[in-house]
């Protein structure tokens, strides 16, 4: 069976490591307690955070303990790495907030029952810390032109560093020591812009306990085009239900560009390799397929398989979609059957019928919908071809929507280009 670490690095997850020789020689030693830090500045975490999750969840699938670190303390000050500038200070009260949503949130991911997963706050400890002890006993150990010359603090120096910012790398590297002492952590991984604040802190393991601790970094995530993971024309890719519905979080891996296909089920699926590999070989129809199978598995690992399942049945029955081959991604649970007509997940409005006789432009009606951002953005879009009734295609933006679209029945669809749908329902 192969280790946690070998997983990782075949399915991409493994940019930098301190030292591969004492990596490999720390997981022959038997399980390892790993931990990752999460920023809690919002209720939520999106998809740029799903490559630590599941970093984290292979190490414990693989027999690991993994620790989840809500930065409830250092949230106090804000990372500033990778920013260009100070992050807003929000108040204890917000950050103990988020970050009982963050635990609640990781949960979905990672088995904490009877010890094989811990969740832990740093504000533990970090809040009580006596600032004349810290600087004798841990600040002394951190040479300050190293810590200049780290990225995350090259990049605040144009705009200018505080002296709050400055403090960071020590307070990240005291959690690895912390933890180390407490927990017997002696791995860390996070982000690649962590990289300077996680080397300081195997140095500071080094200096004080004299003993070896390591690092791995993961890549940062683009898509194909150069984009930035989670974001699209609506925002941020949420994985809490009520900000980002299951539908939508489905809808953004099932649009996924052809090129990203196989790296992200690698990322963001525990589906084999050998299935994933299959890719290669695939084209049209079938890589279709494969897309339906990511935005599956990726919608059940975050919000379960009965809202994967919805969001896959109105996905199919919105867009028409073959399912999926039987011998396509066989360990997959996705249903191969045709699904019965199930349009709950896919967004709504009502319009009344007086006001369909008085009549409605269709330009406005996606607009306030939602399904545009705006009546100029619908009117250039009927021009350019890009939205449908019914699969009619709308050719003037003087058109309006007519009892005669919904024939005989209570809803009709208005399409956005190939990917956005909308049902319009008549009441009385």
């Amino acid at each position: 069976m192969k280790g946690a670490y070998a997983v990782l690095k075949e399915r991409g997850f493994v940019e930098q490591i301190t030292d591969e020789a004492l990596i490999a020689e720390l997981f022959a030693k038997g399980p390892v307690t790993c931990y990752i830090g999460f920023d809690p500045t919002a209720t939520s975490l999106h998809i740029g955070s799903l490559v630590p999750i599941m970093a984290l969840a292979h190490m414990q699938q693989n027999g690991n303990k993994p620790i989840a670190l809500v930065g409830g303390g250092t949230g106090l000050i804000g990372d500033p790495s990778g920013k260009t500038e100070l992050r807003q200070v929000l108040t204890r009260e917000q950050i103990d907030y988020n970050a009982q949503c963050l635990g609640k949130q990781l949960s979905r991911y990672l088995d904490f029952s009877e010890g094989k997963a811990l969740l832990l706050n740093n504000a533990d400890w970090l809040t009580k810390i006596n600032y004349i002890e810290f600087l004798r006993d841990i600040g002394r150990h951190f040479s300050v032109n190293k810590m200049l010359a780290a990225e995350s603090y090259k990049i605040r120096m144009e705009k200018g560093l505080n002296f709050i910012e400055f403090n960071y790398m020590l307070l990240q590297g005291y959690d690895f020591l912390y933890l180390f002492q407490n927990y017997g952590c002696a791995l860390q991984m996070g982000g690649n812009d962590q990289w300077g604040n996680m080397l300081a802190g195997t140095e500071l393991i080094r200096k004080v306990e004299a003993k070896d601790a390591q690092a791995v970094t993961f890549p940062l995530i683009t898509t194909s085009l150069g984009h930035k993971m989670g974001k699209t024309e609506k925002g941020t890719i949420w994985l809490d239900a009520v900000l980002t519905k299951p539908y939508e979080y489905y809808q953004y891996w099932v649009n996924c560009d052809d090129a990203d296909l196989e790296r992200f089920l690698k990322l963001f699926t525990f589906l084999p390799l050998d299935e994933i590999a299959a890719v290669k070989t695939l084209a049209d129809a079938r890589l279709n397929m494969a897309k339906t199978v990511l935005a599956y598995e990726a919608t059940k690992i975050t919000h379960g398989t009965d809202a994967a399942k919805a969001a896959w049945r109105a996905s199919m029955e919105a867009f028409h979609s073959r399912p999926v081959d039987a011998d396509l991604f066989p360990s997959s649970d996705i249903p191969r059957e045709a699904p019965q007509a199930d349009t709950s997940a896919i967004p709504r409005y009502a319009v009344c019928r007086k006001d369909l006789d008085a009549g409605i432009l269709i330009a406005s009606a996606c607009a306030k919908a939602g399904l545009t951002q705006s009546m100029s953005e619908g009117r250039r879009l009927i021009e350019q071809g890009g939205i449908y009734i019914n699969d009619r295609q709308i050719k003037s933006i003087d058109e309006k929507l007519a009892v005669a679209d919904f024939a005989g029945g209570s809803e009709l669809r208005v399409r956005k280009g190939k990917k956005k749908y909308l049902i319009v329902e008549l009441i009385s």
